[in-house]
């Protein structure tokens, strides 16, 4: 498995990427999806040869916040330690940020994974949360 930072990837391997994992709210829009990478603050991607199987993409000032927009790995490399290796690496990139977020599905598997790298929901912390989607 090669990582490395990435201020680019090629669309279709991104969008071979985005579609594995099942998130067709990205895959349907390919003007957006050759955005995502060269917009975000920071991206770090898994390699196996040369084929794109985990991603973590990161926006915010990197100063005071970084959202953790996307963290997928795909589903025939999962349960590897790829996603493990990459959240390590954005924490401890940003370990002088204050507030490190990002939203996922609420599930068992989910949280113990997020709690297993010191993270906690937003209860956990008495916070409260909002969202609106602009479909």
């Amino acid at each position: 498995m090669t990582y490395k930072a990435c201020n680019t990837i090629e669309p279709d391997q991104l969008m071979q990427l985005y579609d594995s994992c099942g998130w067709i709210n990205y895959t349907n829009k390919p003007d957006v999806m050759a955005n995502i990478i060269p917009r975000s603050l920071y991206s770090y991607a898994a390699f196996d040869g040369d084929k794109l199987v985990g991603l973590i993409r990161v926006v915010g000032d990197g100063v005071s916040i970084i959202y953790v927009q996307d963290i997928l790995v795909t589903p025939t490399h999962q349960r590897q330690g790829i996603g493990t290796h990459l959240l390590k690496h954005v924490l401890k990139r940003y370990q002088q940020v204050r507030q490190i977020l990002l939203i996922t599905e609420d599930t068992e598997k989910t949280k113990a994974f997020y709690r297993s790298l010191g993270m906690k929901t937003l209860k956990e912390t008495h916070a409260l949360g909002f969202i609106k989607y602009n479909m």
